[in-house]
């Protein structure tokens, strides 16, 4: 069991779709490659981001395959509304020969049950023994993953090995105190773009799963760098990460709304990705509103990145 798959930065991809607003595998694999080449240690597919809710059983499986085959390093996400097809997502990932699990709470049904959460994360555990895991805490889930839940899990499951924190800098606290600092062995992953720093330098995150590093690959990991030599006491570093997360916040707050894949398709789409134009839902987009502020948010932090990079390097 290889548990390097979670460290570094790792973007969440987001489902491309064709004309008919049926998933386009190949644009998802040609990301997926690039990201990896641009150098991300692995991608996350399918989570939120993803829209996993929107897509079929089978259609999330194909996309997993299709990276899985053209030796992409992928994590799954498990969300499902029952644990059966959590289950079928986990066995599939194994059979294939995914990296990990990324183990989403169970939704809707006795979602806010202790003894519920842990019968679901259990069974996942279970049907992927041999595939490393992290449970991914999020307050849209509506469950908080507590400490003595996780290490009830982990004695049980040893391929539990981390915790994903998609809560924010109380909740990323919250697990370095109680979870990581209580066995060294279980990593932790930022999983919000607004608490990188935050994460690895006062929290010990091992690695970052990101939104905005879908559009903005080098410029987020020129973050997690900094923040990583942070981590070890550079000064110099420190104030450049905080600097640098400081004028992406905006950009990264979207990763904490409803909207976040519709901000962030259509960054795709100004980079010139065009098969991100798309979402399945034909009324979800956004407003005329919104494209105005994020496209003038997103021309500000590319103006001031270029001078900064320029200033650093005279």
């Amino acid at each position: 069991m290889n548990d390097q798959i979670f460290t570094g930065c790792i973007p969440a991809l987001m489902t491309p779709c064709n004309a008919d607003r049926q998933p386009d595998f190949d644009a998802l694999v040609a990301k997926g490659r690039e990201l990896i080449e641009t150098g991300m240690s692995g991608v996350v597919y399918c989570g939120s981001m993803g829209d996993w809710p929107l897509l079929s059983e089978a259609q999330r499986q194909e996309g997993v395959e299709r990276l899985v085959k053209a030796g992409i390093p992928t994590i799954v996400g498990t969300g499902a509304v029952n644990s059966k097809e959590a289950i079928s997502h986990a066995d599939h990932a194994a059979r294939v020969g995914a990296q990990g699990l990324m183990v989403i709470p169970r939704v809707l049904s006795r979602g806010t049950s202790v003894a519920a959460q842990k019968a679901h994360f259990s069974a996942i555990l279970q049907a992927a023994p041999d595939l490393p895991a992290v449970i991914y805490n999020s307050p849209y889930y509506g469950f908080a993953t507590r400490a003595d839940l996780f290490f009830a899990l982990r004695d049980q499951h040893p391929n539990l090995i981390g915790f994903k924190e998609f809560g924010g800098a109380d909740d990323l606290r919250y697990a370095a105190e109680n979870i990581t600092s209580q066995d060294d062995k279980v990593t932790l992953m930022v999983g919000v773009d607004t608490t990188v720093f935050h994460g690895f330098v006062n929290c010990g995150a091992t690695g970052a799963i990101t939104g905005i590093g879908n559009a903005l690959p080098r410029e987020v990991l020129h973050l997690v760098s900094l923040s990583k030599k942070a981590a070890q006491g550079d000064v110099e570093a420190r104030r450049q990460a905080k600097e640098l997360e400081d004028a992406l916040s905006v950009l990264s707050s979207f990763d904490e709304g409803a909207d976040l894949v519709l901000y962030y398709k259509h960054l795709m789409v100004l980079n010139g990705d065009t098969e991100y134009a798309l979402h399945f839902n034909e009324t979800d987009q956004l407003s005329d509103v919104q494209r105005h502020y994020v496209e003038a948010q997103y021309d500000l932090f590319r103006r001031w990145y270029a001078e900064w990079c320029e200033s650093l390097s005279n």
